[in-house]
């Protein structure tokens, strides 16, 4: 990927990725996916354009069925119906979903947490029947949260403590992008954009061989009002912020929707959004969203820890 680390220190932008390749993308052969509750948009040229496509579509479906927590037949939704400690087999694929999202749970000190699904449910967010959970149902929800819930059986079985339940909605488009490069990588796509709603993929360059520009969100602006343009080529970006879902309480407050897992509440921060580019969807995803319940000040050690990524912050103060 173009390299982006000098912009750490300079921008502090943010917002939801758009990806814009001039006519270079219109010349493109394109699909739209409504899928995990947002539109995707998908673009290719190049080697098996059409076959691409398609695979890509059926592999999106897959994914929304296979990684729902809302959906009864999914291994996800097997999982967090079980009796308490009793192993499931979700199948390879998911297995190594969990582990991963496991590795980041530990990486950033539990900032990345898939056992939020009751205290998600508890606030309406997951079914959209907003409310503001009191503070003793909190408390008999967060003694469930944590990584050390889940549990690695033998084979490709997982187990879940009792209460425990887990939601993949952090790091499924994450994953889906991921399978969407290897897919457009199997068919000899040259070219492309996969735009799965915050998070985009971009394959190559454009038809007049420049980088892609990916668009960053204003969060403190209407739709479409940009803080900047990055240029990149092959590259994962992702943003995640708490300006594009939320709910407003009949008292007036604002609460978005991404939650603190020490807490059970909506984060509060300085950040408004955290955009990470890296060559891995996966962990864009899963980073983005920690690192937006880190904090600027957290986010920023983290990176100085770990590397391997590039972010960009966009702060309260602007």
């Amino acid at each position: 990927m173009k390299r982006l680390g000098a912009l750490l220190a300079s921008l502090l932008l943010a917002g939801s990725l758009t990806a814009c390749g001039g006519t270079a993308a219109q010349e493109m052969q394109s699909i739209q996916v409504f899928a995990m509750d947002t539109v995707m948009g998908l673009r290719a040229c190049g080697g098996e354009t059409e076959a691409a496509l398609a695979a890509a579509e059926d592999e999106i479906y897959r994914l929304d069925e296979a990684l729902s927590r809302t959906r009864e037949d999914s291994a996800v939704s097997r999982l967090n119906s079980a009796a308490g400690g009793t192993p499931v087999d979700v199948g390879e694929e998911l297995r190594d979903l969990i582990a991963r999202a496991l590795d980041f749970s530990a990486a950033t000190d539990g900032a990345f947490d898939i056992t939020l699904a009751p205290v998600s449910s508890a606030w309406g967010f997951t079914e959209d029947t907003y409310r503001v959970p009191e503070d003793a149902e909190l408390a008999l929800l967060l003694p469930c949260v944590g990584a050390e819930h889940v549990h690695l059986e033998e084979g490709t079985a997982v187990s879940l403590d009792q209460g425990t339940q887990i939601d993949l909605g952090a790091i499924a488009k994450g994953y889906a992008s991921d399978r969407m490069a290897a897919i457009y990588q199997e068919h000899g796509i040259t070219h492309g954009i996969v735009d799965l709603g915050g998070n985009t993929w971009v394959c190559g360059g454009n038809l007049e061989g420049e980088p892609w520009q990916i668009g960053i969100q204003d969060p403190a602006r209407s739709a479409g009002a940009l803080a900047g343009i990055l240029e990149a080529s092959d590259a994962f970006a992702v943003t995640s912020g708490g300006y594009q879902r939320y709910y407003t309480a009949p008292d007036g407050t604002v609460y978005q929707h991404i939650l603190d897992p020490k807490t059970g509440y909506p984060v509060e921060s300085d950040l408004l959004s955290v955009s990470i580019l890296c060559d891995n969807g996966t962990m864009a995803d899963a980073y983005s969203t920690a690192l937006y319940v880190m904090g600027s000040a957290g986010a920023q050690a983290f990176w100085r820890t770990h590397g391997g990524f590039e972010m960009i912050l966009i702060t309260t103060a602007g």
